[in-house]
């Protein structure tokens, strides 16, 4: 594969309006859409169970020098996390079940599933009182530096299995330590502040795993513990209508002119990195893997009138898993999909995405947009939006659409594209190096990086910018652009929240995302 080739065959030409279309255009246009915070609170159920809410997954070749052919996924769950969030502050909850999926054959299906349970051990820490040997009422007595450390009076720890095939039948095996085979791991408690945790990088960094995978020669890494939130958005101007001046959001020169609401916020992360060999279906010469991850429930639950003193749950819970969060390409469910649809959204897998379809045919962001910005008939016509399908739902051919694919929602990864240094990234990604004559194909769509600003790509995307930029129909639009992408011109390729995602601070490394916010400096 080379650059050249990405040029001549970006997208392909499209049909007129088929069944097929009317499917793709679904999630295309759901993973356009004008962001807002990410997956952060997006559906009514999800608001009641944050400690399960999907925020944010990441998926790219590993750009961390001497790691190239690992892959790096990262899910972040909790969002907007306070770091002042004591006494309890943030753990997993153990009566869930946390997974990415990934798709190594183009068909809408998991093939393999990394499986993270946790547990919160209550070590019931206890100071004499005038002869009694009373609880203390903090989850810690003291500093923090090593992992379960005495002084920490919850320790969490998780599992991680890897399921081969259907993520409830397929075959089961543990991940395990490389260093002494254990299958159980610690988490680094929250940032509580910096006299529980002097050195919370250093102490953080303790919990980086080198572990063995079932079935994999290579040893891979896993990470579980709290970030600083590594995406960037002016969240209270965006959800009221875009209160931000027309002539802001349309002047490159003021890509980072607003405050980041969220930049003091946290988030807890599941990251892993894996060798690309260990993810691509064994034998096969398709290099592309498509990923999302979720977050189940057990279907009952009895709250306890008198929780049993000892343990961390108020409730009994049994039956099958319910899944109610999912999350692969960002912005899905929060502003594209309809209120009434967004709890179902996250019940559903990526192969049932077609019963969305009103949504994307008949879509009422754009006319938002028109309304929010009091720029009457500046939405694209171009129905249906086929100049979005093939990024979003298929996969860009020559870039990241496997040799057979399932149109579907997910983050899709060519594993063959090598990983560009975080100096040298686009952060507008693929559409910034067309853009630019560049050469970072990379990043978003092709899966997405910490760097990405997938805010402003999808904003350049969603208002027909790609569409401007092919004229000549160099890039394979065909019908897709044909007539009705007018309204904003040139003005398309210069859209942005006004908040710049390339400024959050990162690390070099995996995890890659920075430490997190401490509750106390």
């Amino acid at each position: 594969m080379t650059h050249p080739s990405v040029h001549r065959r970006w997208w392909p030409t499209a049909p007129a309006a088929s069944p097929l279309c009317a499917v793709l255009a679904t999630l295309a246009l759901l993973a356009a859409a004008p962001a807002q915070a990410s997956s952060h609170r997006e559906a009514p159920f999800i608001t009641t169970a944050p400690k399960v809410d999907g925020t944010d997954l990441y998926l790219f070749n590993s750009y961390e020098p001497g790691r190239a052919g690992y892959v790096t996924l990262i899910a972040n769950y909790q969002p907007l996390q306070a770091p002042y969030g004591g006494p309890n502050y943030f753990a997993m909850d153990p009566n869930a079940l946390y997974e990415i999926h990934v798709d190594h054959n183009g068909d809408a299906k998991e093939d393999l599933t990394f499986q993270f349970r946790f547990q919160n051990a209550l070590k019931g820490i206890s100071l004499p009182i005038d002869g009694l040997n009373v609880p203390i009422p903090l989850i810690q007595a003291g500093g923090v530096s090593t992992p379960n450390s005495p002084s920490l009076n919850v320790n969490e720890r998780f599992t991680l299995n890897l399921v081969r095939g259907d993520r409830r039948t397929g075959a089961v095996a543990p991940v395990t330590n490389a260093a002494n085979s254990s299958a159980m791991f610690d988490k680094p408690v929250d940032h509580i502040g910096v006299k529980t945790v002097p050195n919370y990088a250093t102490y953080a960094a303790q919990h980086v795993y080198s572990v063995n995978i079932p079935g994999c020669a290579t040893p891979g890494k896993v990470f579980v513990g709290q970030r600083k939130e590594a995406f960037a958005v002016n969240l209270g101007v965006i959800f009221d209508l875009v209160n931000a001046p027309v002539s802001v959001i349309t002047d490159p020169a003021l890509i980072n002119a607003a405050p980041n609401t969220i930049d003091g916020a946290n988030v807890t992360t599941l990251a892993l990195e894996v060798h690309k060999s260990c993810l691509l279906a064994p034998g096969a010469a398709d290099p592309v893997i498509g990923a999302w991850t979720t977050a189940s429930l057990r279907q009952a639950q009895t709250l306890l009138p008198v929780p049993p003193s000892g343990h961390q749950t108020s409730a009994a819970v049994g039956g099958a898993w319910v899944q109610v969060s999912r999350l692969g390409m960002p912005l899905v469910n929060e502003v594209v999909i309809g209120l009434p649809d967004k709890d179902r959204f996250n019940a559903s897998k990526p192969g049932g995405d077609a019963q969305f379809i009103n949504y994307v045919t008949n879509p009422t962001l754009p006319k938002l947009l028109e309304i929010a910005l009091a720029l009457p008939g500046v939405s694209p016509t171009n129905f249906p939006r086929n100049d979005l399908v093939t990024t979003f739902l298929t996969g860009i051919p020559g870039v990241n659409r496997p040799i057979n694919v399932t149109p579907s929602e997910m983050l899709r990864l060519n594993t063959s594209i090598a990983a560009v240094p975080f100096a040298s990234q686009n952060r507008l990604g693929i559409v910034g190096s067309l853009l630019s004559g560049g050469t970072d194909f990379a990043g978003y769509p092709n899966g997405r990086r910490p760097k990405d600003d997938v805010v402003d790509i999808s904003l350049v995307a969603m208002m027909g910018g790609l569409c401007r930029a092919n004229a000549g129909n160099t890039l394979g639009f065909g019908a897709a652009c044909h007539p009705g992408v007018v309204p904003l011109g040139d003005t398309a390729f210069k859209l942005h929240d006004a908040v710049d995602q390339a400024v959050v601070p990162l690390l070099p490394g995996f995890p890659y995302l920075f430490t997190p916010t401490a509750g106390s400096n």
